[in-house]
């Protein structure tokens, strides 16, 4: 059996092929205005600033946000989804990282949802996630039928 030598595009060829059968995620990344989500998360509750030098610095709070929606989507564990993360691509590509990026880990993802669900922030948020699917065509809540099957 011939070895194949790692060529340098091969990574980039392989998400190619990805986004050609039809990546959802990837299309969530073109439709939806994920900065809007920045602003609701701004609650003292959810991002502690940090006022000293040290320590690991917080993740960003719109990949978080990300996360919850991966969580949903493929209604994944706090585990399952740090582990789905470090595994697919897709997920990666999704969330804007990259291989050698640090994921948040199980305990990480859970604290940001415990710390949503102390305010009404994580309920507008899927909210405004919702409209902007319904505004795209994604789904549709007059039929309660998902009209974007990939997700549901």
């Amino acid at each position: 059996m011939k070895v194949r030598q790692k060529s340098f595009f091969d990574e980039e060829n392989r998400m190619a092929k990805i986004s050609k059968i039809g990546d959802p995620l990837e299309m969530l990344n073109k439709v939806i205005k994920w900065e809007m989500f920045r602003t609701i998360q701004k609650n003292p509750v959810i991002r502690k600033e940090t006022t000293n030098k040290g320590g690991r610095p917080p993740y960003d709070v719109v990949m978080m946000f990300k996360i919850l929606v991966l969580q949903h989507l493929y209604n994944l564990s706090d585990d399952q989804t740090e582990y789905q993360i470090n595994d697919r691509r897709s997920f990666m590509r999704f969330l804007g990282l990259e291989s050698f990026d640090s994921v948040p880990d199980a305990k990480t993802i859970w604290k940001f949802k415990n710390d949503l669900s102390q305010t009404d922030a994580m309920e507008k948020m899927f909210c405004l996630f919702d409209a902007m699917l319904e505004e795209e065509g994604l789904i549709s809540h007059y039929t309660y039928m998902p009209l974007f099957q990939h997700f549901y």
